[in-house]
């Protein structure tokens, strides 16, 4: 109940989104259904069946895919003060988005099934004339319980993916670093190669932290302070006043050649005096890391460019060589595609940048790992599409209206898991985003930056897409 109420109380674009879903999954069960009804108009062709099912699993993931993008940018996923007062932790929220992503992929399902059956003739007679029955097997008794085993794979599939995606994680415990002996067994080694003889070496094993510095030897040179104070004279170390002997006044504290704080008598700070332990500096990590995924990326596409190579060499095109070389090359774009939006990226500030390129590149740089995914699949099934395409005749001859659904599900889910990758990635900018608007930034830049990113990304990729859907066209075609 408290699902239902939620789902009710969403946005508009939530719904939209939602509604989505419903539509992937209710075009999906069609065409499962359909392939049930093929192999009940003909029961002698196996094999033929079995490959009809078999293609389904390109919409099947795509609307999975789909799902699991939407329930992302889902508001029920993030917590709230009120939901956790009323008992609902992470757990609960992940529960609750599972069971809306269950909701709504159960609703398509049923929307499918109405539909088959309205084409099959079963509850008003045959539409548009029985201009379905062949492709629908309607002269024959629908079995339900394969019915409705086809049914529910979709929303069983897409709310486990949910609930695997985005369960509770538990915070790792931080990684203590290994404990270093040195030489002799003392502790607290440097984690650098010690040389032969440094163990007696003066000052060489003094210990960071609280204890107090080995006191000078007198036949030692005097020390120096770390900002450099000069020696034999009167000098100051870091605002402090020394004697001619190099080490502090009376009364006074200085800093030795390591930087620590030492006494009048060089061998510690002054009477009431504490010395400051030394705090390491972390280094700031200002750039964002490319992601490693290119080059295994081109190498796949290579593979399978090779695959469709060695296919079109035969007059009878087989049949597993070529499914191998679309699957190695769909994998491959997927894995190239945070690599390829890293790259837009950094084409985009390449020269003297301004503030709009520089925005739009470090916004690409920054959110390569969560857009580049489905940038990926969309630029796999483009390809697919135009090497269809640039095949002699084209695929206007075999293009059924069973093959056009699947061909609209798969590219309109994979678009629509894009937009929401977009939509998902504007979410965890808007802090960045109110923090520039705080400090004077112009709408009408963060604007511009927001179409600048839109518009260098299909620039990018669409040379790609058509150079891979023609070479892998090319051995085909002959």
């Amino acid at each position: 109940m408290l699902a239902l109420r939620l789902t009710r109380a969403a946005r508009p674009a939530v719904q939209l989104r939602r509604l989505l879903v419903a539509a992937a999954s209710a075009g999906t069960g069609l065409l499962l259904l359909s392939s049930l009804a093929h192999a009940l108009a003909h029961p002698e062709a196996a094999d033929a069946a079995a490959l009809r099912l078999a293609w389904c699993a390109a919409p099947l993931t795509a609307t999975v895919y789909l799902a699991l993008a939407v329930a992302r940018t889902d508001p029920g996923t993030r917590p709230r003060a009120g939901l956790s007062a009323a008992g609902l932790g992470p757990a609960g929220l992940m529960a609750l988005t599972a069971l809306t992503t269950a909701l709504s992929c159960a609703l398509g399902s049923l929307l499918a099934l109405l539909l088959f059956l309205h084409l099959r003739g079963d509850l008003t007679g045959l539409p548009f004339d029985g201009a379905a029955a062949g492709l629908l097997a309607a002269g024959q008794p629908l079995p339900v319980p394969a019915a409705v085993t086809l049914l529910t794979v979709l929303p069983v599939t897409a709310t486990a993916a949910v609930a695997v995606a985005l369960r509770p994680r538990e915070p790792r415990p931080p990684v203590r670093a290994a404990r270093r002996f040195g030489r002799f067994g003392a502790s607290g080694g440097s984690p650098g190669t010690e040389t032969f003889g440094a163990y007696g070496r003066f000052r060489a094993r003094a210990a960071a932290g609280t204890r107090a510095p080995a006191r000078p030897h007198p036949a030692d040179p005097p020390a120096t302070g770390a900002a450099g104070a000069a020696v034999g004279g009167r000098s100051r170390t870091r605002g402090r006043t020394a004697t001619d002997g190099g080490g502090p006044a009376p009364g006074t504290t200085g800093t030795n050649a390591d930087g620590r704080a030492v006494g009048a008598d060089g061998g510690g700070p002054g009477p009431g005096i504490a010395a400051r332990p030394e705090l390491p500096v972390p280094a700031l990590d200002t750039g964002v890391r490319s992601p490693a995924g290119l080059p295994w990326g081109v190498a796949l596409v290579t593979a399978g460019l090779a695959a469709q190579a060695y296919a079109g060499r035969s007059a009878p095109v087989p049949g597993l060589a070529l499914l191998l070389g679309w699957l190695l090359i769909g994998t491959g774009l997927v894995l190239a595609g945070p690599g390829l939006t890293h790259l837009c990226g950094t084409l985009l500030q390449a020269g003297r940048p301004g503030v709009l390129r520089l925005l739009a590149g470090r916004g690409l740089m920054a959110e390569a790992a969560r857009l580049g995914r489905p940038l990926g699949v969309v630029c796999a099934v483009a390809s697919a599409g135009c090497a269809l395409t640039a095949l002699p005749g084209g695929p206007a001859p075999d293009l059924g209206p069973l093959s056009a659904l699947g061909a609209l599900v798969v590219g309109g889910a994979t678009l629509a898991t894009l937009f929401t990758a977009a939509v998902e990635s504007r979410q965890y900018r808007a802090d960045t985003t109110a923090t520039l608007l705080r400090l004077g930034a112009r709408p009408a830049l963060l604007r511009g930056a927001a179409a600048l990113r839109a518009a260098a990304l299909p620039a990018l990729c669409g040379p790609l897409v058509l150079a891979v859907a023609l070479l892998s066209a090319l051995p085909l075609s002959r």
